[in-house]
């Protein structure tokens, strides 16, 4: 007699769990987010022992005894990628690497095993959608090394171990592409259902932890550019970097949104070519790219991503409104900050806006989600309104709050380094992050509110 098969239902998007299906997801808000799984079936001792604990006992020790060697790190050979990854690929760690088809997931991925194989380090990639002559074209177009990279085309998670398991020597680098493909042979649903995506999700992480390896899952993206499948996916992993494009699709952009053994939010930049992704060493080039004559409305800031500066421009278009109904709108910043600041900027800089429609961009695509662009944002606003140009060498940076005063930013220093190497001439800054020493070529003008940054632009 059968035993009944115990399920629940799991948000898509936030990870909660019910014990029936319902419309909507109660937690974040989503309709139509709640999909069955199967509870107790990847987890049980079948599929622990075909990953290696069979008989693995937890040992309590005293937290002063734990090792605290540094985790050994594979380097990629792509520095962008190993920025990204936190200094390179620590063994028996778990990275899923999501994007919009075409974004260069596959191609990234091919380039770095490429890069790692030639140093004798074992690799194998496990491709559940493309064929093998696809990938081998792929890599003789990009003019790859071959001929050490071992290949699999399989999507049962239990094979894929097995196959490692008797390859000698044995892989340090497995990539799975891509997980959505992927199925357990102890879950009963289709490949790509919730249930499956996460049983050999943690099937592979598991296995990735008894034998130190480590491995790459490619994920699939939703058309709102999130990671498909259930949010406990990203708990899973121990790295989880999106590949993503700028608006004008010459550009790559890779971000680490989780990483337990790097930072959070770090960039790294590509460009795709014939030969796949190059890497770009100075980001700040590429977004500042910017017209022979100036105009108003243009300014330069600089924002700290990760562990470096990074130099954009924004963009501010002010107009008369023609419908009685001013616009906001916001691209690539925060619309709800946007109208915080305009409010400051009447309330302490007297300069009314109400009327006016208000148009900000951030040039590249770039996502700005920092505060110290702040000052940069108003400063913009300002010189649209009143059709002042903004210097070519100048830039500005700071948090604004709601009293008017200009409260200081992380690692000023260093911002202000990087836009004297790059050949600004003045910077309006935070008042706190005045340099103790002069930097060469560089005026700073520290200032402690709002009203100090818009006179010392009206003397420019």
């Amino acid at each position: 007699m059968n035993k009944k098969i115990k399920t629940a239902f799991v948000c898509e998007q936030c990870g909660a769990d019910y014990p029936r299906w319902g419309g909507q997801c109660t937690s974040c808000g989503e309709w139509n987010t709640l999909k069955e799984v199967r509870l107790g079936a990847a987890g049980g001792s079948q599929a622990k022992r075909s990953a290696g604990y069979a008989g693995s006992l937890s040992e309590v020790k005293w937290l002063s005894d734990v090792n605290l060697a540094e985790a050994e790190r594979i380097v990629t050979g792509l520095s962008e990628f190993d920025r990204v990854l936190g200094g390179g690929i620590v063994a028996g760690s778990v990275v899923l690497i999501g994007g919009a088809p075409g974004a260069g997931k596959s191609t990234l991925l091919l380039q770095a095993i490429a890069a790692i194989a030639e140093r004798n380090i074992g690799v194998l990639y496990v491709s559940g959608e493309e064929s093998l002559q696809q990938i081998a074209e792929r890599a003789h177009r990009l003019k790859l090394p071959s001929n050490h990279i071992r290949m699999l085309a399989e999507t049962s998670v239990q094979r894929i171990t097995e196959v490692l398991a008797d390859l000698k020597p044995p892989p340090r680098v497995l990539v799975i592409d891509s997980i959505q493909v992927m199925h357990t042979e102890d879950t009963e649903s289709a490949p790509g259902s919730v249930s499956q995506v996460r049983e050999s999700a943690s099937y592979l992480t598991q296995y990735a932890k008894k034998h130190q390896i480590s491995i790459f899952m490619v994920g699939h993206v939703t058309k709102d550019q999130s990671l498909a499948g259930p949010m406990t996916l990203s708990h899973i992993v121990d790295t989880q970097v999106m590949l993503g494009s700028t608006d004008d699709a010459r550009y790559r952009v890779l971000r680490a949104d989780k990483n337990r053994f790097g930072s959070v939010g770090e960039l790294g930049f590509f460009a795709m070519g014939s030969l796949g992704l190059k890497e770009v060493k100075n980001p700040s080039a590429m977004f500042l790219n910017r017209a022979e004559t100036p105009s108003s409305g243009s300014v330069v800031t600089v924002l700290w991503e990760g562990t470096r500066p990074l130099l954009v421009e924004i963009q501010a278009l002010v107009t008369d409104c023609q419908y009685g109904n001013p616009r906001r709108l916001a691209v690539g910043l925060d619309q709800n900050r946007l109208a915080m600041l305009l409010a400051v900027l009447s309330r302490h800089g007297g300069i009314m806006t109400s009327q006016d429609e208000i148009y900000a961009n951030v040039v590249g695509g770039i996502k700005v989600t920092e505060t110290g662009s702040d000052l940069a944002i108003v400063i913009g606003v300002v010189s649209s309104l009143k059709n002042k140009i903004v210097p070519h060498d100048a830039l500005f940076f700071g948090e604004i709050g709601l009293s008017g005063e200009i409260r200081p930013v992380a690692n000023g220093q260093a911002r202000l380094t990087d836009a004297a190497k790059h050949g600004f001439k003045k910077a309006v800054i935070p008042k706190a992050n005045a340099p103790k020493s002069p930097l060469p070529g560089l005026q700073v003008y520290p200032v402690a509110t709002l009203t100090q940054a818009l006179d010392v632009f009206s003397e420019w």
